[in-house]
């Protein structure tokens, strides 16, 4: 049987209404803040989008995007990181480029991935429920729950992720809650269900909460996304 395919994004009036009913606690900040709607329509390939997701682990950003642009040198065809490009490209000219040697096994084995068929194409990534892509591309070297779930999220516009391993959200939902500590894991994804099936969204702004609470220096302003994680 055929799987249909899963509508990028969601319905932002019915998922706002919804947290506002649910949580009048987070509705008083989402007041605050305002508006935090998105567009999920740009095309996007997956090797390219986790490829890039490597790169910039434990980097900052301004690093991270240096390296980036002399590994987007070494492609073939253009800027798109491609399991092609990357089997072409030799480990001296990748090392070249910043690219760790750990990173530069993470990109060999997802371009392997990718040929196995492990790594969806952007077609099949549409028909793929969550938990499945979870399943399918943490085999992938370099690639956790927290990396996938930054492509739900902001590639696909999935409604109901909530990264619970992201100190970002975890301080968010502190704050909002005005929690003694910041919730374990596995205590937010208990709670967390109060925003099901919305908590996308929910996630969204408590990344802004907790920026909005520990605004960056001026020097070192960063756009809103995630805050800090912990490792994959």
């Amino acid at each position: 049987m055929t799987t249909l395919s899963i509508p990028r994004g969601f319905d932002y009036e019915l998922a706002i209404a919804h947290l506002h009913r649910r949580d009048r606690k987070l509705s008083a900040w989402m007041k605050k803040i305002g508006p935090l709607q998105r567009d999920f329509n740009a095309r996007f390939d997956p090797v390219d989008a986790l490829a890039r997701a490597i790169l910039y682990q434990q980097l900052s950003g301004k690093a991270a995007a240096t390296i980036v642009g002399r590994v987007e040198k070494l492609m073939p065809r253009g800027k798109k990181l491609t399991a092609t490009g990357i089997e072409s490209a030799d480990d001296e000219a990748l090392r070249a480029a910043g690219v760790s040697r750990n990173k530069i096994a993470a990109l060999r084995d997802l371009a392997a991935k990718s040929r196995e068929g492990i790594v969806p194409t952007a077609k099949q990534l549409g028909r793929m429920h969550d938990r499945q892509l979870i399943d399918h591309l943490v085999q992938v070297r370099g690639i956790g729950r927290w990396t996938v779930e930054m492509m739900l999220m902001f590639r696909l516009g999935r409604a109901d992720v909530l990264p619970v391993h992201d100190l970002g959200i975890r301080k968010g939902a502190q704050i909002v809650h005005r929690m003694k500590e910041m919730p374990k894991p596995l205590e937010l994804e208990s709670f967390g269900e109060i925003w099901a099936p919305y908590r996308t969204l929910a996630s969204f702004y408590l990344w802004k909460i907790c920026e909005a609470a520990n605004p960056p220096k001026p020097a070192s302003a960063k756009p809103a996304g995630p805050v800090k994680r912990s490792q994959d």
